[in-house]
């Protein structure tokens, strides 16, 4: 999960337009496709490889929730009741049918290995014409798909889970504002009125397994008058309900590869008590009372996204979820650790293989493990290595995060070097005590301190000295 999830509202100013293009060559991130791999990508939008004879499922009114100007959709739904309970059928898409193993595009995926993301732009894992056409699950269109059948009991427990390859055809293209209003107003019909029924289901079994799901708010730098001002986007209850049904799929995807003996899970350990230590300071710094009693999972749900310093507090929660990897296993061998801290449960990276590269081998071997299958040769060929590359895209794209937070803290407050803010010592260098973390209180950003004597989990003022977006860097000292 990222640190920030950062959008730039307007055209940026040439500073920061010129910071991350320079960024995007330091980190050598690819933005053109080989030839013959877009020559491969252009044959298989044409033909995809599909089964003899595919389960035929265009008569689900699937649709999908995501942001308005998506067009990479990896995921459409069908909400049903099912006796005393209910039906989940999520549609995934099939990312298999369109890169054949072993030759460019493939190679070109296991080079790029996620989606990165940049305040201006977007650098995709797939190209454009399967990304964001032939494989997406577009309005209105054809598209194959692995497809998750999963029933739930009336509290949200699951019953039965199935999964394999189908043709569906989604009937509409929803927004999260959009999906909110529409149940809120009791105008949806059952299938999106369901989305809060079964998701309020699913977080109450979160709360009683011990999960967290984190309502990271989206951080918006607003250019206005060549200036740029902070705010932050605050998840929508529909945002949570969503994520639920991807959660309950990743879940059972766990369970499957585990009953099978071979599979790739997403494994998080729990935190170690330093990294919950500076998060008690940075609540400290942020107005945010944490009892000693009182557990980080209780803290994380008494919070609202819609204040500031609470927003700035779950940004930062992301902090506890960096240890996270993929473990593979095989032949029933199965790991130490197959749990993720967060989730409270196994757990498996499946429903966005149009973005993340460990999805589609997962949901070969789900779908092998539900047919009673062996895997794919060229998905156990994989295995050893997958988690290697995914550790190594994982680091670039956090690299992408964290510099891409620091071209654009600077930028907003370029103009204000000299200035002195309120804030708080959230973190010091244990070799190096003359260096640390500060957290503004506003505007509610972080970055490097530099002192002699720095008071670690107190207030003081500080200094701005230096906010440059050409060197990514936010610098303070005490005032």
């Amino acid at each position: 999960m990222p640190r920030r999830h950062i959008r730039v509202t307007g055209a940026p100013e040439a500073p920061l337009r010129a910071a991350l293009t320079a960024l995007r060559t330091e980190l050598g991130v690819p933005e053109s496709y080989p030839p013959e791999a877009l020559a491969e990508a252009e044959r298989a939008a044409k033909t995809p490889a599909l089964p003899a004879h595919p389960h035929d499922a265009t008569d689900i009114p699937f649709f999908t929730i995501d942001p308005p100007a998506s067009t990479d959709l990896d995921q459409a739904m069908h909400l049903s009741r099912q006796g005393t309970g209910y039906r989940v059928q999520y549609a995934i898409a099939d990312v298999a049918a369109f890169v054949v193993p072993g030759v460019a595009l493939d190679a070109e995926t296991h080079r790029r290995v996620t989606t990165l993301y940049f305040p201006d732009e977007r650098i995709p894992l797939h190209p454009a014409l399967l990304s964001e056409g032939a494989a997406s699950l577009l309005p209105d269109q054809v598209r194959p798909a692995a497809l998750w059948t999963i029933d739930l009991d009336a509290d949200g427990h699951t019953l039965a889970v199935d999964v394999r390859r189908a043709l569906v055809r989604s009937r509409a293209k929803l927004d999260y504002e959009g999906v909110q209003r529409q149940i809120d107003d009791k105008t949806a019909e059952e299938p999106l009125a369901l989305l809060k029924e079964i998701g309020q289901a699913r977080e109450r079994l979160e709360v009683e397994r011990g999960g967290i799901s984190l309502n990271v708010p989206e951080q918006e730098i607003v250019e206005r008058n060549h200036a740029y001002e902070l705010s932050y986007r605050a998840p929508l209850p529909a945002d949570g309900w969503n994520a639920q049904i991807s959660l309950l799929t990743g879940m059972a995807a766990a369970d499957l590869m585990l009953a099978a003996g071979t599979g790739v899970l997403r494994t998080l350990p729990a935190a170690p008590d330093g990294a919950v230590g500076r998060l008690r300071r940075t609540a400290h710094a942020l107005h945010i009372d944490w009892p000693h009693h009182v557990s980080y999972a209780r803290l994380i749900r008494s919070l609202d996204p819609h204040r500031p310093h609470h927003a700035a507090f779950l940004q930062e929660c992301t902090t506890l979820l960096r240890g996270a990897g993929y473990t593979v296993f095989r032949d029933g061998n199965l790991p130490a650790i197959t749990t993720h801290a967060a989730v409270a449960a196994p757990y498996a990276h499946c429903t966005a293989p149009l973005r993340r590269l460990a999805d589609r081998y997962a949901s070969e071997l789900c779908l092998a493990a539900a047919a009673g299958e062996p895997p794919p040769d060229w998905v156990l060929a994989a295995l050893d290595t997958l988690p290697h590359e995914m550790a190594d895209g994982s680091r670039r794209a956090g690299t992408v995060e964290r510099e891409c937070v620091d071209i654009v803290e600077a930028a907003l407050l370029k103009d204000r070097v000299g200035e002195v803010f309120d804030g708080c010592v959230v973190e010091v260098e244990e070799h190096q005590p003359t260096l640390g973390t500060v957290q503004l209180e506003s505007p509610a950003i972080i970055g490097r301190i530099e002192g002699e004597h720095l008071p670690l989990g107190e207030r003081l003022r500080v200094r701005l000295t230096q906010a440059d977006p050409a060197a990514a860097k936010v610098r303070f000292a005490p005032a």
